[in-house]
């Protein structure tokens, strides 16, 4: 990649950032409280001095955080207050790759065990779940539209078919901030194109659904390893890359 075509992105990455940072405030500080609707993309732009596209990006990464939803032809409205003694993870804060990695170790230490709890717990219903939501993350990944909702979900509903409900209380907490394609394009960190890494994350959800719908706990924690190690990896390689570059 050209390095002069890549700093628009950059600079627009960091002032979604900047913007991200500046509602998640106004939020904490009350400024913007629970049910509140948030100002239109036209009143943010001015009052930021920012382009629609970074309103977005910024919009988009609140509603990963659990911290706004969007109402279609209504607006974008407030969900919750971030409590200062809960465990959440500030989208302000996960910015870098070394973010996302810590990030994946935690998921590593979790969703294993908690695939494994799945395999020999699960319901009939929870396991159509999975199912369900695998088939939306299908037909986003191929409209090309944001998957990482679906992703998520699939992943929560592990830990909902675990039985415990601290596993759901963490990954609710953590929200899709801990899926790395909701921050970073990991098709280019891993110097693959779209499609084939596209496919390769969709063989990898299926082995662990498939170990679970089959009830063997040991089969699914192999498979929720493989995933979540191998995201590990190709975020790892870039990050090195990134360290020796600069």
């Amino acid at each position: 990649m050209d390095p002069q075509s890549a700093q628009p992105r950059i600079r627009r990455r960091s002032l979604a950032q900047e913007l991200v940072s500046e509602l998640s405030q106004q939020i904490r500080d009350g400024v913007l409280k629970r049910g509140d609707k948030l100002p239109t993309e036209s009143a943010i732009m001015q009052a930021q001095g920012v382009s629609r596209t970074v309103v977005r990006e910024a919009i988009s990464r609140l509603q990963a955080s659990g911290l706004v939803e969007t109402r279609h032809g209504i607006g974008t409205f407030v969900l919750d207050t971030p409590n200062a003694t809960g465990l959440r993870i500030d989208p302000a804060t996960v910015g870098t790759l070394r973010d996302l990695l810590s990030i994946l170790e935690l998921r590593i230490s979790l969703e294993v065990e908690a695939a494994g709890l799945a395999a020999q717990r699960r319901s009939p219903e929870q396991l159509a779940g999975m199912r369900g939501f695998l088939d939306k993350l299908r037909e986003a990944t191929a409209r090309s539209s944001d998957a990482a909702a679906s992703d998520f979900q699939f992943h929560l509903q592990i830990a909902e078919a675990t039985g415990n409900r601290y596993f759901t209380d963490i990954m609710n907490h953590l929200g899709t901030a801990l899926i790395p394609r909701s921050r970073v394009n990991s098709a280019r960190l891993a110097h693959d194109d779209q499609e084939h890494y596209q496919a390769r994350l969709g063989r990898e959800h299926e082995q662990i659904y498939e170990a679970i719908a089959r009830q063997d706990a040991e089969s699914a924690r192999a498979a929720m390893r493989l995933h979540l190690t191998n995201s590990r990896e190709r975020l790892r390689q870039a990050h090195e890359q990134a360290e020796t570059t600069s």
